[in-house]
């Protein structure tokens, strides 16, 4: 093989980043979690979503020919990613039409209607959002947080979505809606209020979304295509030269994302402390919360429609802790998740880690109690830490019209002996047996092998 070859060249490059994105494992300038067995060998996991996720965005991302993926999935877990969600996206060119067509179950919910008392259900929450710039994470630098640098063209979720008596819809992706068209629509450009009239629009370079389950045993998920209106031009044979562009860029996919999430958990969310040296409240506090905030770029954007909050557990094992969140605006969907310090949500398939607004109890003041712990406390609202003495504790709210802000919801925690945790909950908490707890974990084996499948 000549020394010269492109390929070769290509790969060569591509290995180099994956070390670099490697080095974000252990290396304490790049900022990863406290080394420790557990943390390490999740951090190799870790990166090994990342390159599968790569593997697709940079092999077989064609905006001309696109098609729905997941964004984060069983195999590639990060950001703080929500339990509850599938995460999908496609490119496309925001100066040209496509259209999204969705097959779904029952979606009299999606209404403010019962649903139907048997039979399958579409899920809880869907939106769709159309933005131009690259994914969060993609640049390994926080500057793509900067105002500007990504913007959001448009969004439409399922409070607003058409749908026809057989559960199909279709949503028109443009840059303007057509006159006289009525039907679903999301906008794909978008003019800044700072730009002059010379200046041209921002059109989305990707449409994004989540589906949002909240009855685990009913809820199955949409499935949807995407098409191009116009047809695309033959694709040229694929080169060398295509190959060695999308080698290198995996490599740089990869080691962005590494570098970048690093970076904000520790920075911008003082994760492990206060980054000026100063001892002042931390943005992700220790066994308490933030206040409650819209998404923004302290949420690493996020879905358009959610409140957060969030704080980190850390918790010795004879320790547990209460916590209390309440609403006054019923929102769309409401979800509590548990994740790791690489921002892995915790294992939701075999654990408790995660509960949402139809899965939690509510107690006869209005008040939703979880409590988070080591050791099972017989309590329906238990999150299971799988061990892990110090994670991320991540709150959601979605909200189709947000309200005031003096209507926002409200959460708070405190730290307990693990043997006082009945004494900190409300008094008429049911016990939740073995056998029950059981029961919820193989449904929600058998809910994520059937949200996850592949055929």
């Amino acid at each position: 093989m000549s020394g010269d070859d492109p390929l070769r060249a290509a790969w060569d490059d591509l290995i180099a980043e994956l070390e670099r994105a490697r080095d974000a494992i252990d290396t304490p300038e790049l900022m990863p979690p406290p080394a420790s067995d557990r943390n390490l060998a999740e951090g190799y996991r870790y990166l090994m979503g990342f390159v599968h996720s790569a593997v697709e965005r940079a092999f077989f991302d064609d905006p001309r020919r696109p098609f729905f993926r997941h964004a984060l999935q069983m195999v590639n877990k990060g950001t703080i990613d929500n339990a509850d969600a599938i995460y999908f996206f496609a490119g496309i060119d925001g100066s040209e039409s496509y259209r999204i067509r969705g097959e779904a179950a029952d979606t009299s919910h999606w209404r403010g209607a019962p649903a139907a008392a048997s039979g399958a259900k579409a899920p809880q929450y869907v939106i769709f959002e159309a933005s131009s710039g690259d994914l969060a994470g993609d640049s390994g630098s926080l500057s793509e947080l900067r105002p500007g640098v990504k913007v959001r063209t448009g969004s439409i979720d399922s409070t607003e979505i058409e749908v026809g008596a057989d559960g199909t819809f279709d949503i028109l992706l443009a840059p303007q809606r057509p006159p006289g068209y009525a039907g679903n629509f999301l906008a794909t450009s978008r003019r800044s209020r700072s730009a002059g009239p010379q200046d041209p629009p921002r059109y989305a370079t990707y449409v994004s979304g989540r589906q949002l389950f909240y009855d685990w045993q009913r809820e199955e998920a949409v499935f949807l295509t995407i098409e191009r209106l116009d047809p695309p031009e033959v694709s040229a044979a694929y080169d060398s030269a295509a190959a060695a562009a999308q080698l290198r860029r995996l490599g740089a996919l990869v080691r962005g994302q590494m570098h970048f999430w690093n970076e904000f958990y520790t920075v911008l969310l003082e994760t492990y402390g206060k980054t000026d040296g100063s001892d002042g409240e931390r943005f992700m506090p220790r066994n308490a919360f933030n206040a409650v905030n819209a998404a923004a770029a302290a949420t690493g954007g996020g879905q358009s429609t959610n409140l957060y909050a969030g704080g980190v557990f850390d918790l010795a094992a004879d320790e547990a802790l209460v916590v209390e969140s309440a609403v006054q605006v019923e929102p769309e969907y409401i979800g509590m998740v548990l994740s790791n310090l690489w921002g892995e949500s915790l294992d939701f398939e075999n654990h408790q880690t995660s509960l949402n607004g139809h899965q939690s109890e509510l107690d006869p003041d209005g008040v939703r109690r979880y409590v988070i712990s080591h050791r099972d406390p017989g309590v329906p609202n238990w999150l299971d830490t799988t061990g892990h003495s110090v994670g991320f504790m991540s709150p959601r709210w979605s909200h189709s019209v947000q309200p005031p802000k003096q209507q926002w919801p409200s959460i708070k925690a405190r730290r307990v002996r693990f043997e006082h945790v009945r004494d900190a909950i409300h008094p008429q908490t049911r016990t939740v047996s073995p056998q029950e707890r059981a029961e919820r974990i193989a449904m929600r084996r058998r809910h994520v092998q059937r949200r996850y499948r592949s055929f």
